[in-house]
């Protein structure tokens, strides 16, 4: 069971890139995020769940190194707790587009969100990207409002949903 903050006194889980070994535990936050958050992800939670260990395990093993993409989690030093990606697109080399942010109810409201979007940040800098992109779903208003906080703007952009086409997504953007 996950320690609720004030029961560590206080202080947050350390942040940091994913580790090959992370694995087992990078595939059960991904269960949690899919089943809290079914519409902020590309997958359901049916689908990830019928997914091979196997495959959680080269993908975790593929973003702990590299310039290309990244998985930076919340690790409190049980179950992991936080996540945040980020990845390049080809079209725009100066960018970074971060996904998949997401951090368990009980550390809501911690700074862990900052903390999560800002090691996506450091890593987009060291790789010469000195900008970010994230898409919200339109209607999220609490993500749209923990985003402007974190120093992210509506740039007016709208995209369909990528799996959901009656949704809509809008982008935000901030120096990284």
């Amino acid at each position: 069971m996950t320690s609720a903050p004030d029961d560590v006194g206080g202080s947050r889980p350390e942040v940091r890139r994913v580790r090959p070994g992370d694995a087992a535990r990078m595939r059960a936050l991904r269960l949690e995020m899919l089943a809290d958050a079914p519409l902020a992800f590309l997958e359901t939670v049916a689908d990830a769940a019928a997914r091979p260990h196997a495959e959680y395990a080269v993908r975790i093993a593929s973003t702990s190194t590299g310039p290309q993409t990244a998985q930076f989690v919340a690790d409190p030093g049980g179950r992991l707790v936080g996540h945040a990606g980020g990845t390049v697109i080809p079209s725009e080399p100066g960018l970074t587009v971060v996904y998949a942010v997401y951090v368990t109810p009980l550390w809501r409201g911690t700074g862990l969100l900052a903390d999560l979007v800002e090691a996506v940040a450091a890593w987009s800098r060291a790789c010469g990207r000195p900008e970010l992109m994230m898409e919200v779903v339109v209607g999220n208003d609490r993500a749209y409002r923990a985003y402007q906080r974190l120093g992210f703007t509506d740039t007016g952009v709208r995209v369909p949903h990528p799996t959901i086409p009656a949704m809509t997504e809008l982008q935000m953007r901030r120096a990284a």
